[in-house]
């Protein structure tokens, strides 16, 4: 998935422009890169983490693994998506999403998040779960999810799920694993 995407407005010399950012699916090049601006966006224990014990050793959702890169080839945003399970129900567990700061504001969270919550979707992915912020995940449609239970030590008022598929989470309840 290679194209432009066009995002946020910036400030040059008093006028305002669009800035262009090109979209691409993550390749093994980039793992380095985007790893620095995880270490750069997230604190320095971000992988002693429940949801980075889910994902230890396993691959990653690679066509929903995204980067988006300025017009200078500098990384600008990146999001990746994990399997997961809940008892026998596949899950992607989304995140990190990150900004570079020099970017934030720009609406480029809120971009990858909507360009791969559509491809997961038309991957035929039912649900999705993050641990999170709800004031800020909620207008994406995610909300607080009841009976889904996070390896500690994680608040479950941050664990949060979005249906991609009508009544997905409908039934679906305990501990988050990984996927096998």
């Amino acid at each position: 998935m290679l194209r432009p995407v066009a995002s946020g407005f910036g400030k040059s010399f008093g006028w305002e422009q669009r800035r262009v950012y090109k979209l691409e699916e993550e390749t093994e090049d980039d793992w380095w890169e985007v790893e620095a601006l995880y270490d750069l966006c997230f604190a320095p224990g971000r992988t002693a983490l429940s949801s980075y014990r889910l994902r230890d050793g396993v691959p990653t959702v690679a066509p929903l693994c995204l980067t988006l890169r300025d017009d200078s080839g500098a990384l600008a945003a990146v999001i990746r998506y994990w399997p997961a399970l809940i008892g026998e129900h596949d899950v992607l567990l989304l995140g990190p999403v990150a900004v570079h700061p020099t970017h934030q504001g720009e609406g480029l969270g809120a971009l990858l998040i909507n360009e791969s919550l559509a491809e997961a979707r038309r991957l035929g992915w039912e649900r999705v779960m993050l641990v999170g912020d709800a004031p800020y995940y909620s207008r994406f449609g995610f909300r607080k999810l009841d009976g889904v239970e996070m390896p500690p030590p994680t608040n479950p008022d941050r664990v949060l799920g979005l249906e991609l598929k009508a009544g997905a989470w409908d039934g679906v309840a305990g501990v988050v694993g990984k996927a096998t």
